[in-house]
This record gives C-alpha cells, sequence and structure tokens, in this order.
C-alpha cells in the first residue's frame, strides 16, 4: 500500500487491523471468521477517507473500530487503532465511553432508525454533548442551530422543535450529522448516510456535509458502496473487498487511474448498452387513473395515462413520494383507483385484486425491492420458486423438478443452491430466487418495483443485464420503478417522470433524455453522481429548483 500520509500526525492511524467473529452454523461446531484482515489506513485532520467496497467488504466494521468497538460479538484481535495518537484497543470501558460520542461520533445509514420518535430534534442533537459535559445546554443549543444553518435546514432556529417524522428523510440525515457534530469531535464516521435517499435528496445531504466537515476542520471517515458518491467527498479512497484492501490512494488516482481489476470494475460499471425499442400495440394501457388512500382526503395519482408494448420496458422515476409505487399498486388491484381504468393485453382488468382471474394473476407478476422481506425465511429456493409452478399450472413430481431446474439455470444459479434458505444467499441471490419465481408463473407483464436499489453497483449490475437477457428470451414487458437514472439509461424503452402524483414527461428513452427538459427532468438527471471529481459543486451551481424532499 503506498503511504499517503502527510507531515501532519494522522488523527487516525489503522495499522495492520484484524477483526474477527464467531459464527454458528446449524449442526455444526463453533469457528472463528476473519471480517478484516491486515488492514492499515490513516487519516488526517481535516481530511476524508471514503471506505468503498460491496456488502461484506468490512467497511462499517473498519469503521466502528475507530471507537475500538465490534457490533454483534465482532472483535477486534489484531493490530493497532491509534487516535490522537493512543492505541483506543487497549482503553478499558471507562476510557472507551468518555471517547465515544466526543472524540469520535457517528452517522448511521438509516437516521429514521436512529432517532427516538417520541423526543423532539433539538434534546437529542443535544444530549451527548450534554452527557459529556463539552459546553452548557445554551452553548449547545446555540452551536446545534449554527450546525442547522451550515447544512441548509429550513427554519434552522426553530426545526429543533419538530419531533423526527415531521421532517423529509434527507433534513433528518441533517439532523443526525449535526448531532454528530454538535460536541466537536475530532472524527466522525459516516457509515452510507445518502444510501436511502433519492438521488436529488442525496446531493443535498453530499454538498451540506462536505461544507459542515470543510468549516470544521473535522477528519471523516466517509462508507459507501457508491464509488460516484464518494468521490464527491473523499480526498483519499481505500477499495475493499472480502475483508482485505484492495487499493488504496489519492481520489485523482482511484477513480482516474485505477490499478487492481476489482476497482476498474466499480468505476465501469454501469456500462451497458441497450438500444431501445420502439412501441407498438400495448399490453399495458392505464388511462386517466386518479387515486387516493382509503381514509385521507387528497389524491396521490392524478390522470396519470402511460403505457407499455410487449417485450419492452416502461421506467416510472421521480422522488419518492411522487407516485411511483401508488401506480404499481393501483395496477396490481392492491389500490383500487376511484377514476380511469386499465387495460391488460386488451381486457380491461378489475380494479379490485379480489375480482381477478387467475389468468390476470398469473400474467402479471411483480418483484419487490426488499427480497428479504419478500421471501418466506423458513422455506427453501425450491419451495419459494416450485409455489407459482403448483399454483398456475399443477405441476407435481418431475415435471415441476425439471421447470424449476430450468428456471434456476436461467437465473445462473446451479441446482445446489435448491435446498438452501433465504438466510444462505446473498443479496443479490435473494434477488435472482424473486426473479425466478416471478418467471415461473410464464408472465407477459413484470413489474420491478426499486428491484436493485437495494444493492451494491457490480451486484445490481447483474441483475440488469440478467433481466434484459430474459426480455430478449421470454419476450416479457417490464414496468420498472426506480429512482436511479443510471439504472434507468441502462434498461429502458420508454419513460415516464412522475412528479407529486402527476406524469410530467413521458416517452421513448431518446426523447424524454434529450433537452429542452422541464426543471423537474432537469433536476433528475442532473443529479445523478458522475465519477467525475468537482461533479457535486457543479451540479448544485446550475440547478434550476430544488428537490421535493428539500
Amino acid at each position: 500500500m503506498p503511504d499517503l500520509a502527510t507531515n501532519a500526525t494522522p488523527m487516525l492511524d489503522i495499522r495492520h487491523l484484524r477483526i474477527e467473529a464467531t459464527s454458528f452454523p446449524p449442526g455444526e461446531a463453533p469457528r472463528n471468521v476473519v471480517l478484516v484482515d491486515e488492514v492499515s489506513v490513516s487519516v488526517q485532520k481535516g481530511k476524508v477517507l471514503g471506505l468503498i467496497g460491496e456488502s461484506g467488504a468490512g467497511k462499517s466494521t473498519i469503521g466502528l473500530s475507530s471507537m475500538s468497538y465490534g457490533r454483534g460479538g465482532v472483535r477486534l484481535t489484531g493490530g493497532e487503532v491509534l487516535l490522537n495518537g493512543r492505541d483506543i484497543r487497549q482503553a478499558d470501558g471507562a476510557a472507551l465511553r468518555v471517547l465515544r460520542g466526543k472524540e469520535v461520533t457517528y452517522v448511521a445509514q438509516s437516521a429514521a432508525a436512529a432517532f427516538n420518535p417520541a423526543k423532539r430534534l433539538m434534546e437529542q442533537v443535544i444530549e451527548t454533548t450534554l452527557h459529556h459535559r463539552v459546553m452548557t445546554r445554551a452553548e449547545a443549543e446555540k452551536r446545534a442551530i449554527e450546525l442547522f444553518k451550515k447544512l441548509g435546514l429550513p427554519n434552522p432556529e426553530t426545526i429543533g422543535n419538530r419531533y423526527p417524522h415531521q421532517v423529509s428523510g434527507g433534513q433528518l440525515q441533517r439532523v443526525m450529522t449535526a448531532m454528530a457534530l454538535c460536541p466537536k469531535p475530532d472524527l466522525v464516521v459516516f457509515d452510507e448516510p445518502t444510501t436511502a435517499l433519492d438521488v436529488t435528496t442525496q446531493i443535498d445531504v453530499l454538498a451540506a456535509i462536505k461544507d459542515a466537515i470543510r468549516d470544521t476542520g473535522v477528519a471523516a471517515l466517509y462508507i459507501t458502496h457508491d464509488l460516484a458518491v464518494v468521490a464527491q467527498i473523499a480526498d483519499n479512497i481505500l477499495v475493499l473487498r472480502h475483508g482485505k484492501a484492495v487499493e488504496y490512494g489519492t481520489t485523482d488516482q482511484i477513480i482516474n487511474h485505477p490499478q487492481q481489476a476489482y476497482t476498474q470494475a466499480l468505476v465501469s460499471v454501469r456500462s451497458i448498452d441497450h438500444n431501445e425499442k420502439l412501441a407498438t400495440t400495448p399490453i399495458l394501457q392505464v388511462a386517466s387513473v386518479t387515486a387516493r388512500y382509503r381514509g385521507t382526503n387528497f389524491d396521490v395519482l392524478k390522470d396519470v395515462t402511460v403505457d407499455l408494448s410487449p417485450g419492452q420496458t416502461l421506467a416510472v422515476v421521480g422522488e419518492s413520494g411522487s407516485g411511483k409505487s401508488t401506480l404499481a399498486r393501483a395496477i396490481t388491484g392492491l389500490l383500487p383507483p376511484r377514476a380511469g381504468e386499465i387495460r391488460f393485453d386488451g381486457r380491461v382488468l378489475s380494479a379490485d385484486l379480489a375480482n381477478r382471474t387467475k389468468d390476470d394473476l398469473r400474467e402479471l407478476q411483480m418483484i419487490y425491492q426488499m427480497a428479504d422481506t419478500a421471501m418466506n425465511p423458513r422455506q427453501t429456493v425450491a419451495s419459494i420458486i416450485g409455489r407459482p409452478l403448483e399454483f398456475y399450472f399443477g405441476l407435481s413430481g418431475e415435471a415441476k423438478r425439471v421447470r424449476l431446474q430450468e428456471l434456476m439455470d436461467q437465473i445462473e444459479m446451479g441446482a445446489g443452491f435448491a435446498d438452501r434458505y433465504p438466510a444462505e444467499l446473498s443479496g443479490g441471490q435473494k434477488q435472482r430466487v424473486c426473479i425466478a419465481r416471478a418467471l415461473a408463473a410464464k408472465p407477459k407483464l413484470i413489474i420491478c418495483d426499486e428491484v436493485t436499489s437495494a444493492l451494491d453497483p457490480l451486484v445490481a449490475d447483474g441483475i440488469l443485464k440478467l433481466l434484459l437477457d430474459l426480455q430478449a428470451r421470454e419476450g416479457v414487458a417490464y414496468l420498472f420503478i426506480t429512482h436511479d437514472l443510471a439504472t434507468v439509461r441502462a434498461i429502458a424503452d420508454r419513460i415516464a417522470v412522475m412528479y407529486k402524483g402527476q406524469v410530467v414527461r413521458y416517452g421513448q428513452k431518446s426523447d424524454v433524455l434529450s433537452p429542452p427538459f422541464d426543471d423537474y427532468t432537469d433536476l433528475l438527471l442532473s443529479s445523478v453522481p458522475e465519477m467525475k471529481l468537482g461533479w457535486l459543486e457543479q451540479v448544485i451551481k446550475s440547478r434550476k429548483m430544488e428537490s421535493a424532499g428539500n
């Protein structure tokens, strides 16, 4: 590894770090697992180190080691973790309690899960600062308000009086950043702080975090699996895989001159070249659909009209709350529209799922965002994929086994996976099983609801290529719901841009992605992170409107 240190003493200096845990496989003896192996890295005051890699690479585990902490039975078993010159691996519990929340603070991936819903924001933001007696309550509240201003939060003087549910996701993530910066720490660990946000909101949060780091002079670890994101904020980057360091260098070197094959693959991800197909006679027609949720007095879908041809992909894009998933619910019958109609393969679909025929159910399938919650954890892969074969076609015995093997081959998973349970699969493998379950019904249309948003870029790339290959072979149409414009470019034939329940731009991909743009489409397109240094500042400067989540 190259030595990137300057003459300054590192704020954090990790040397030959080794982290282990104990695995307890069912029916087997416990065994030790090495999570992080011989990793060395350092961070100077006022600098940002990006930790990047796929799930399980050891990013968060290394980040938490900067507090000498291992969650869920994880143990730091080797090396040194020097914070301000002292090895905190050797510190006792009392010393660590003083250190955590004062010298080192942490920003979690999901701010919504990290806040107490019963306490006002200000009470939570200043809690650690008061606990460590860094300043008085009046001083802490004054600093919190200054940070709210610095982070671009609306009504900084009064936003602290709100509860967590009274602010948007992007605002709550910035409030959490204020909480981490309030006690004036030496080091902040940002653990995937923008992963759960829309691209438009993500830009606001990234810019706010970058400005706050620059203005406070704090050192930071920024953990993510998105190289384009970390390129906007980090000075140096450490690429990790399977707990080992793959490549370590300046951001410019990693982005523009990667040396290792794995880093090169990360840099070139989403290079799928998909030529759009022209529309033919539609298989799905959504005509002037308006819908609202029961018990509410406002429409979440407003006069939506789109159509989709056989064997093609319609991408429905927009921010959270724009109506994308609600449209899917209306099409599937889970949310009966109060106006308009939905035609499928030449027939009008019943508005209510309960009144649809078995063919309606079979020919229109859905793949969900979170594969973990979409599968029964107590069923094997064979049972999960086999259920539609029994329900729709009455297959059993050898015929079912043969068809099951065909589906496993289609999703590029061998027969050895058939007897595994969901917990024994990776995120990408789980999503492939969900794809196979949908294909088992021999559908004409599959609704894909954010199916790659929870996956690492390389894994997501593999899923998109698989979907395109299956579409070419099976002729299935996709309605692809996403807020990721890189995914849209890779897979779509037509695009519908949604904003506050309405379709604001619609047509062939080449037309929708070509100027002139309305302000909202321009905002969406310009907010897709690019692997280019200085891109963040450029896009903020050229924006024509704020995101709805801001």
